[in-house]
């Protein structure tokens, strides 16, 4: 079973649409979260969801490790962020959100979930777990397909999501 052509195309047209609406959505938003950007945030949720270091959350996020460490900055400044020794290697830090960083993501993610339900109020329950249903797949199939080539390919870029 494939996929046809129109049809990837019709998805494709449909993912940049998607990707556009967020970007807007996002922009409504930033007035609210003064003082952090949203990539920022992403990089909160990554390390919210547990202690890790740095070139791992780099892997996962797709972005290069000072693009990181900017971010990983600003965060230890405003004092989301702590640093620890890494029990496995004594060269490496494990990253962990602060307990003010732990509110502080709770309250982006509350913030997020509300202005969702508000946007999609004429949705069923059944709507949001369909469609979330399908972008869990899609992101799937989509990260496989990634690992997949780079494993196979013989560059040296190393690909992680």
């Amino acid at each position: 079973m494939s996929v046809g052509s129109t049809t990837a195309t019709d998805l494709v047209h449909q993912i940049f649409d998607l990707q556009r609406t967020l970007r807007c959505v996002v922009a409504a938003q930033l007035g609210r979260v003064p003082d952090l950007g949203v990539a920022a945030q992403g990089v909160m949720r990554y390390i919210g969801e547990g202690e890790a270091r740095a070139t791992h959350l780099a892997a996962r996020l797709g972005v290069s490790a000072p693009v990181l460490s900017r971010h990983i900055a600003e965060l230890e400044e405003q004092g989301y962020v702590v640093r620890r020794p890494d029990p496995a290697d004594g060269r490496a830090q494990l990253l962990a959100l602060s307990e003010g960083g732990l509110v502080k993501l709770r309250e982006f993610e509350e913030q997020r979930s509300s202005r969702l339900r508000d946007y999609l109020a004429d949705w069923s329950e059944e709507d949001a777990l369909e469609a979330t249903h399908v972008l869990q797949k899609l992101s799937t199939s989509l990260k496989d397909s990634i690992r997949a080539t780079a494993a196979g390919s013989t560059t040296t870029t190393k690909l992680s999501v």
